[in-house]
């Protein structure tokens, strides 16, 4: 099922008007990134033409979410600033409708089931200039 599918038929959150609650692993798994890094990232995959899917942006607390394959934990990420989530993991995203700029929103959503290729996603996570801003965010967390 496709992450817009999912959207469309996830339960919303009690009386938050278009939050909606979906669960991770059916299908799709997610990559979690920090916002600077992650829209890097993004910007390498569209530059390259990479096939993007769903790229959720949560404002609040500067992440942004890949949706990826199922099953795709053995891509290794350990080595990178992001979080594998998969099954018994449960997002909290707004749905189809227009959220408001302090929240975020989507910065893709596909109108298929296209996913954003982990190989193609990792590479982006380690282009130089991606990985410029890690080393230069670790460093400034030491000082």
């Amino acid at each position: 099922m496709s992450v817009r599918d999912a959207l469309r038929r996830a339960p919303m959150i009690g009386d938050i008007s278009g939050l909606r609650i979906l669960r991770v692993g059916d299908g799709w798994d997610l990559v979690r990134t920090p916002a600077e890094i992650g829209f890097l990232a993004l910007a390498h995959l569209r530059a390259t033409d990479a096939l993007i899917g769903p790229v959720l942006y949560d404002g609040p607390n500067e992440r942004l979410y890949y949706a990826i394959q199922t099953g795709t934990s053995d891509s290794g990420w350990d080595d990178l600033p992001v979080r594998h989530l998969s099954s018994n993991s449960w997002l909290v995203a707004p749905g189809l409708e227009l959220m408001d700029d302090w929240f975020g929103g989507w910065c893709e959503l596909p109108d298929d089931d296209t996913l954003t290729d982990p190989g193609a996603l990792r590479a982006a996570l380690q282009h130089s200039y991606v990985t410029a801003v890690c080393h230069e965010a670790s460093s400034d967390a030491r000082v």
